[in-house]
């Protein structure tokens, strides 16, 4: 973590080129009461450009598809935080899935996926095998979270033959390290 000149840290990422802005899809998933991780999501995702639309907590399925079909979003990013995503999350991704027109949508989950900690990492296999493109345990930080951006970024921006625009990368600092910093201030 790169550190400020106070000591705190520094938790602002660093730009680079990396595409377009991305239509970002947020929510939880339907048992999922917490609402910290979406407003830090949306908020850092917004501070780079990108355009989020926050369903917010305990969002029904067929409200997430609902959305997903009028907004056409670039990606659906689902975070979760009560150690259930592996359930409801594996149900939502199947059911968006079925949705003709969001058969090819970038499709994640992050988060708190499960009860058992570092074990928590046996459910990415079965959460990529339900249809998630990508799935960001919560012990794993933001590196590979902002590698994903970046890639789909870049794949959007050379799709559309946009200008590529600044977006991020940051130093790896897992959702509990950044609820904790915020708790600290």
């Amino acid at each position: 973590m790169n550190m400020r000149m106070n000591g705190k840290p520094n938790l602002l990422p660093f730009k680079t080129d990396c595409g377009k802005p991305l239509r970002v899809v947020l929510s939880s998933v339907s048992s999922d009461s917490h609402t910290w991780n979406l407003v830090f999501l949306q908020l850092y995702l917004e501070y780079f450009g990108h355009f989020v639309v926050n369903l917010g907590a305990c969002v029904p399925d067929e409200e997430v598809i609902t959305t997903c079909l009028r907004e056409q979003p670039d990606l659906l990013v689902v975070s979760t935080v009560n150690g259930h995503g592996y359930i409801d999350g594996e149900r939502l991704i199947k059911r968006v899935r079925t949705a003709p027109l969001l058969t090819s949508l970038a499709s994640v989950i992050g988060g708190k996926l499960g009860i058992y900690g570092e074990g928590n990492s046996t459910y990415v296999d079965q959460l990529l095998q339900a249809g998630y493109d990508a799935v960001f345990e919560d012990s794993r930080g933001l590196d590979q979270f902002n590698r994903y951006l970046r890639a789909l970024s870049i794949k959007k921006g050379q799709a559309l033959a946009e200008d590529k625009t600044a977006t991020t990368v940051m130093a790896t600092t897992t959702f509990h390290e950044m609820y904790e910093l915020h708790r600290a201030y």
